[in-house]
């Protein structure tokens, strides 16, 4: 069966003060998601699909076009702030994008087959991006089918600041759901939550999402739907966003079980600008240890 590899590119990188998706990490100027492309072409993935703006669009996919649309076949969306269901019109004074459940919806043209979402951002791993296509394969077609491969945090967690991530309910190898956590950093030898109401341990192999998340192609109805009712609910709210753990949330309550797929695979990202050498660090081991070569595309 066909799968598709979603790639999340259109975020702003506030806390990055940058676009940390077009960075280059690797030693020939590769980024984060290049690796990423590579693992899921190895795992059988036949297509791959970027959601960016179209403020950065011509360089970018001049760029991704040169280095590998000759090996999987590869398509742009973008996410703009007018890209909307119809009936819904674009709110003025809005900037922030609308979040990662519209990012997926607006790939709903150019996706037929079971795909899963990425943060262009994020090293997810050559056993994790396999497990996932492994994952897609079981989806039934034109059902509503939903899963994820997910993390243990303390496998995901920044030594220079504080992270957000999505704490997993899991029981029996099913999701229940997912929780924000929106501030968790080490302190010492702990992880620590910081919440409205105090501050909670948690354990280091809490398993996490990290939007290695896997979909049908059923599911983009259920996804308009739900963009629909966020929308004139949150609209005037600027900086309100539809995530895509609301969708996964919808469909256990609609009884679609929703399988996780814990990993030991190495997870690394940027989210401050100092994670940057330590990701090249992470990189360059994998080159040495035969992972991947050193120029990634010829």
């Amino acid at each position: 069966m066909s799968a598709t590899l979603v790639i999340l590119a259109a975020g702003l990188g506030s806390r990055y003060k940058g676009l940390k998706q077009v960075d280059s990490f690797g030693p020939s100027g590769e980024q984060l998601f290049d690796y990423t492309v590579y693992d899921a072409i190895r795992a059988g993935f036949d297509q791959v699909v970027f959601v960016i703006r179209k403020a950065f669009s011509v360089d970018f996919e001049q760029s991704v076009n040169r280095k590998f649309a000759h090996k999987i076949d590869v398509r742009f969306v973008y996410q703009e702030l007018d890209n909307l269901p119809e009936g819904c019109t674009p709110v003025p004074g809005r900037e922030k994008p609308w979040g990662t459940g519209h990012a997926l919806w607006v790939t709903k043209d150019v996706v037929s087959s079971p795909f899963c979402m990425v943060n262009a951002d994020d090293f997810y791993g050559g056993k994790a991006i396999k497990q996932m296509h492994d994952l897609l394969q079981t989806f039934e077609p034109g059902e509503m089918n939903a899963g994820m491969v997910g993390y243990l945090l303390d496998d995901t967690l920044s030594d220079f600041g504080s992270v957000s991530r999505g704490i997993c309910d899991i029981e029996r190898g099913n999701l229940n759901g997912i929780e924000e956590h929106t501030q968790i950093e080490k302190k010492e030898d702990q992880i620590i939550s910081v919440r409205e109401e105090g501050e909670y341990v948690l354990p280091p192999d809490t398993i996490v999402s990290m939007n290695l998340m896997g979909f049908s192609p059923a599911v983009y109805s259920l996804m308009e739907e739900m963009f629909k009712a966020f929308y004139y609910e949150s609209k005037h709210q600027l900086k309100a966003e539809f995530y895509a753990p609301q969708i996964l949330k919808e469909l256990i309550d609609r009884g679609v079980q929703v399988p996780v797929t814990a990993t030991d695979s190495s997870w690394f990202g940027v989210t401050y600008p100092e994670d940057k050498a330590e990701v090249q660090r992470n990189i360059q081991k994998r080159i040495q240890e035969g992972e991947y070569p050193a120029q990634l595309w010829e």
